[in-house]
């Protein structure tokens, strides 16, 4: 009881429904359910997408690519992610995974697959790890782990459909060509969404300045 006095003090009460109408909350949870949706829907179809076009033995490396380019993207990000504005790196994030389903959507050659997998695998680690660095860096500490377990319970209920949305999609079309634009919708959707306050602000700043001329 002395722990949450002591916590209550340090800041702002906690309250889960001004938490949620909050357009951070907002802006972190609902662009990282739509990427991890279409980052978890296509890892689960990568192989079946790939293997008739390459094959299987082929196809499997592009997921050990693939992975390896996660671990690179995420030590590369460490590098520099507390230098800059974390939404800006995680639109950076998105943008990047975008590119990389262009390419698999694209479907030029062997080389351009192998390219989209390592964009788009340099990406998967960081929208583990962004979405908590984001609240650290906007919300009260205090409430740090209140929140940031509310938005991986909404990421986790959400990406759970992205298998099967994907195969629905596939399904439905007879090819991958409708799934992959619906993940790369959702990926550029997202790429905007989080970095919407910071876009807010710039285009604030230089309503302003006209304003002052």
């Amino acid at each position: 009881q002395a722990e949450i006095a002591k916590d209550r003090s340090a800041g702002p009460a906690w309250q889960l429904s001004t938490v949620l109408r909050s357009r951070n909350f907002q802006t972190i949870s609902i662009p990282f359910a739509l990427g991890l949706t279409a980052q978890v829907g296509f890892l689960t179809h990568q192989v079946a997408y790939l293997a008739p076009m390459v094959g299987v033995g082929a196809a499997g490396w592009a997921v050990s690519l693939t992975t390896f380019s996660a671990v690179v993207g995420r030590m590369v990000t460490g590098l520099f992610v507390d230098k800059v504005n974390r939404r800006v790196a995680a639109c950076g994030n998105f943008c990047i995974q975008t590119v990389g389903t262009g390419l698999l959507i694209s479907n030029v050659s062997a080389a351009t697959l192998y390219l989209g997998c390592v964009l788009f695998g340099l990406g998967v680690g960081n929208m583990i790890s962004l979405p908590a660095l984001i609240v650290q860096q906007e919300f009260p500490k205090q409430h740090f782990s209140r929140i940031v377990g509310r938005i991986v319970a909404i990421n986790q209920f959400t990406f759970a459909f992205g298998p099967g949305l994907l195969g629905y999609l596939q399904r439905a079309e007879g090819n991958y060509t409708t799934a992959l634009v619906t993940c790369l919708v959702m990926q550029a959707a997202a790429a905007l969404i989080v970095v919407s306050s910071v876009l807010g602000r710039i285009l604030r700043r230089l309503s302003r300045a006209d304003a002052r001329h």
